[in-house]
């Protein structure tokens, strides 16, 4: 559920900015664009906006000032307390794609970014069937992550890094959760999406979801 990644979150949040700013020369292309990612991302939302890897908050305030009424969930401690600190008039609660507390029963945009690959593809598969039971018809999932054309890029992707020494970047994309396009379309049109796709750049794929059929609510993994 991506909890086994929090260390590393609580460790980095202090240098997270820094980074994805192309501090760190290892990601300066997962994080190319990283501002008109993120902005792009913002824009396709309406209404009550639930936001999941809140992080330090770079896509919350862009959220905010668009004028969306945002809730925030982030499972590290330091980021939330980050984020919390930068926009003290959004909610931030405790918790990951899987296990959350909702004030509200349904939200109109679900958002993330640089996020989802914390999860398996089965995990994914019970978070985008608990993204239906929350929006209305029509109500969209926007995420942006490092996603693969197919399982040869990932690898031709992998072994770029190695070859250029970015062996951090080599062991996230071997070690990780990253998945390929199709897949993502699968995962979304069984959990009663319509899904679209935008290359953003070299590692990041923006997707947008529409809710186009219910699941019925047995099948959808209860809130925790």
């Amino acid at each position: 559920m991506g909890r086994e990644f929090l260390d590393l979150f609580d460790r980095w949040a202090s240098t997270y900015d820094e980074t994805v700013y192309g501090g760190d020369k290892e990601y300066v292309e997962v994080f190319s664009g990283y501002d008109e990612i993120l902005q792009s991302v913002a824009e396709r939302t309406v209404g009550t906006v639930l936001e999941f890897g809140v992080g330090t908050g770079n896509l919350t305030a862009k959220l905010v000032a668009l004028g969306r009424r945002v809730i925030g969930v982030e499972p590290s401690v330091e980021m939330r307390k980050l984020a919390q600190h930068r926009l003290a008039n959004v909610p931030i609660h405790d918790g990951d794609f899987l296990h959350f507390e909702l004030p509200i029963q349904h939200v109109d945009s679900i958002v993330s970014t640089y996020a989802f690959h914390h999860l398996t593809d089965d995990e994914k598969r019970l978070a985008a069937r608990r993204f239906n039971t929350l929006l209305s018809m029509g109500g969209k999932v926007v995420f942006a992550d490092t996603v693969f054309v197919d399982q040869e890029a990932k690898e031709k992707a992998i072994r770029k890094a190695q070859i250029e020494l970015r062996s951090n970047l080599a062991n996230d994309l071997a070690t990780e959760y990253y998945t390929t396009v199709p897949e993502m379309t699968r995962i979304f049109q069984e959990a009663g999406f319509d899904i679209e796709f935008a290359q953003c750049n070299a590692y990041v794929w923006r997707w947008e979801a529409t809710k186009i059929q219910p699941v019925e609510a047995q099948d959808a993994p209860a809130v925790q």
